[in-house]
C-alpha cells in the first residue's frame, strides 16, 4: 500500500500511471467523492501490493532498507540491482509488502437521537471486519443500578457475523454530560454495586456481550480508590462469569496529573485489574476549544509513555479519533466547532480551491478558508499520513491496538491502512 500526496498538475490518470495502477482503482480505494478534481496536498491510499520509493540524495541501499525492516541483500535482489554499487537520485525501488502484526481493533457506535440510521448501521456493517470488538454506545447506570440499554437493532447479528465481539461500554452519562454525583453514588454505595453487576451480568448474558467496558468520567480525587476497589469486585464477578473487563482512561502525562477529567483515574490499578484498557488519546483540539490537531503525535507519545510506566504495552489500546473540525476564526470561548469526517474536509478543500498542508511535528493536515460571509476558517482533520503516523507508533511501543471514536463517520483510508498494516484479532 502506498500513500501518495497530491502535486500541483498531477491528475488520477498521471497518478496511477506513477504506481502501474488505474485510475478506477484509487478512486475507488479513496471513495473519491470527486475524481476529476483533485486537491494539491491531499493525501491518497495506492492499493498496491507494496510500495514503491523514489532515492532522494544521501540515500544508500543499506540505508533505505533498514528504514523499511528489510536486508538490503534481500531489497537489492527483488529489484536486479547490485548491492554495492551507489543508488542515482531518483531511481525507484520497490519494497515488499512486510510481515502484518496481530493487533485488536475496537470501534464504538453511538446512535444519536435515540435511533440508529440506516447509514450507521451500514457503516458498522462495512467496518466490522477490520473489528476485534464493536461497543455500542452506551449503557447508561441508572441511580437504582439498573441500566438504559442504546438501540442495538442489527448490531448483534452484524458482529457475529463478522467475528466481532460485542463490548459493553457502561457509563455514568445523565442527560447526555458525564455525572460527578452518579458516579459518587455507585461508588460509595455496596448494595448499588452489586445490583449494578447482577444486572450487567444478566444484560450482557442476555445479548451476548463479552466484555464489559467501564467509562466513569468527571470523578473526583476522592473518588480514586472507591473506583479501584468497585474495579476489583467487578472484575472477580465478571471473570468468574466468563467475561473479560476492559476501563476507559483519560489521556494523562503523570500519575498526578491535576483535573476533573484526571484524578480518579489510576493507571497502575487500572492496568493491574483490568484485561485491558482504552486510553482517550485525543481531543486535544476540541470542539469548544480553539483550533488544534484533535490528536497530535507528540502528545498522544507522551501519553503512551507514561502509560507503559504503569501497565504493560500489551494492555493498551490507543485511542484514535475518525473526525476532526471546522472552527471559525478568531477563536471566541463558547463557541462550537462543527465536527467533519476527513472526506467532507477534502471537498471542503476542493470547494473553496485551497490546498491542505500537512503539519510533520503533530503529523496531522489541515488547511484555511474564507466562507460565503468571509468568515476565516481552520480545518484540522486526519488523513492516510495521520493515520500511519499513529500505526508506526503502536508497532514501535508494541500496543495491545486501537481503539476509534466513533462509527458513522467516513474514512475507508482507515480501513484499508489497518489491512496493509496489521493482522486483526478475532476472539
Amino acid at each position: 500500500m502506498q500513500i501518495h500526496v497530491v502535486r500541483a498538475g498531477e491528475s488520477l490518470y498521471s497518478i496511477a500511471r506513477l504506481y502501474n495502477s488505474t485510475i478506477g482503482a484509487i478512486a475507488g480505494a479513496n471513495e473519491l467523492p470527486n475524481p476529476n478534481q483533485l486537491v494539491v496536498g491531499q493525501a491518497l491510499v495506492i492499493p498496491i501490493v507494496g510500495r514503491f520509493y523514489w532515492v532522494q540524495p544521501g540515500d544508500s541501499l543499506y540505508n533505505i532498507a533498514r528504514r523499511f525492516g528489510i536486508s538490503y541483500l534481500a531489497l537489492a535482489r527483488i529489484n536486479g540491482i547490485s548491492p554495492n554499487k551507489p543508488l542515482p537520485i531518483g531511481f525507484r525501488l520497490y519494497i515488499p509488502p512486510l510481515p502484518r502484526r496481530r493487533v485488536e481493533i475496537n470501534a464504538y457506535v453511538e446512535p444519536i437521537g435515540g435511533r440508529v440510521t440506516p447509514a450507521l448501521e451500514q457503516s458498522v456493517r462495512s467496518v466490522a471486519p477490520h473489528l476485534t470488538y464493536l461497543s455500542p454506545f452506551s449503557f447508561q447506570i441508572q441511580r437504582d443500578g439498573t441500566l438504559k440499554e442504546p438501540p442495538l437493532n442489527n448490531f448483534r447479528n452484524i458482529a457475529n457475523n463478522s467475528g466481532a465481539v460485542l463490548l459493553m461500554a457502561v457509563t455514568n452519562l445523565e442527560e447526555g454530560q458525564f455525572s460527578t454525583e452518579l458516579g459518587r453514588l455507585i461508588l460509595t454505595n455496596q448494595k448499588l454495586q452489586d445490583t449494578l453487576l447482577d444486572n450487567i451480568i444478566s444484560t450482557a448474558k442476555r445479548l451476548n456481550f463479552k466484555d464489559i467496558h467501564f467509562d466513569l468520567e468527571h470523578l473526583p480525587r476522592e473518588l480514586r480508590e472507591n473506583y479501584n476497589a468497585f474495579l476489583r469486585k467487578a472484575k472477580a464477578r465478571l471473570s468468574a462469569q466468563g467475561l473479560l473487563m476492559s476501563t476507559a482512561l483519560a489521556p494523562k502525562t503523570s500519575a498526578t496529573q491535576a483535573g476533573e477529567w484526571y484524578e480518579a483515574h489510576d493507571y497502575r490499578a487500572h492496568g493491574e485489574i483490568a484485561d485491558f484498557v482504552v486510553i482517550m488519546t485525543y481531543e486535544w483540539g476540541y470542539s469548544g476549544g480553539p483550533a488544534m490537531p484533535v490528536s497530535p503525535l507528540p502528545e498522544v507519545r507522551k501519553v503512551i509513555e507514561y502509560a507503559l510506566t504503569e501497565m504493560p504495552a500489551s494492555k493498551i489500546m490507543m485511542g484514535q479519533n475518525l473526525y476532526g473540525y471546522d472552527w471559525t476564526l478568531p477563536f471566541v470561548p463558547g463557541s462550537v466547532a462543527r465536527a467533519i469526517s476527513p472526506q467532507e474536509a477534502i471537498l471542503l478543500a476542493a470547494e473553496n480551491n485551497v490546498s491542505i498542508s500537512y503539519d510533520t511535528k503533530a503529523q496531522a493536515p489541515h488547511f484555511n478558508y474564507i466562507d460565503a460571509d468571509g468568515k476565516r476558517h481552520t480545518v484540522w482533520f486526519e488523513d492516510a499520513r495521520s493515520i500511519q503516523a499513529k500505526f508506526n507508533l503502536v508497532k514501535e511501543l508494541g500496543l495491545r491496538g486501537v481503539s476509534y471514536w466513533k462509527l458513522g463517520i467516513s474514512f475507508p483510508q482507515n480501513w484499508l491502512l489497518i489491512e496493509d498494516n496489521f493482522e486483526v484479532v478475532k476472539r
